[in-house]
């Protein structure tokens, strides 16, 4: 297999974060813990929300992680891709509806 910039196995390594400042990292990982837990959304919700929010915001590792956690919560290949639609669209839309500050500023700059 080709090496990557992105090393699987580094996504093992997530705790590892405390070591350099385990008092942030402490917070951050009970934050976590508690988004994730069941809520007004179920867990299953959380785990494909995150899988898509995974590929807007391009991280392999969460990408990976989310997967397996679908996956396990009982998603189809079906769901967790409609999810990753959801996200594309999204994105997309984001990026075309700034296209409305560059007509204001190219109409501006054209007067």
């Amino acid at each position: 297999m080709s090496k990557t910039y992105y090393d699987p196995d580094d996504l093992k390594k997530f705790g590892d974060i405390a070591d350099f400042e385990p008092k942030l990292a402490d917070k951050f990982f009970d934050y976590y813990g508690e988004v994730f837990k069941e809520g007004a959304l179920t867990e299953r919700e959380k785990s494909l929300i995150a899988l898509a929010v995974s590929h807007a915001v391009q991280c392999p590792y969460c990408i990976d992680a989310y997967t397996q956690d679908t996956l396990s919560k009982g998603c189809s290949e079906a769901q967790m891709m409609e999810a990753v639609h959801v996200a594309a669209a999204i994105k997309g839309g984001a990026a075309l509806v700034h296209g409305v500050q560059m007509m204001n500023k190219a109409k501006k700059l054209s007067m």
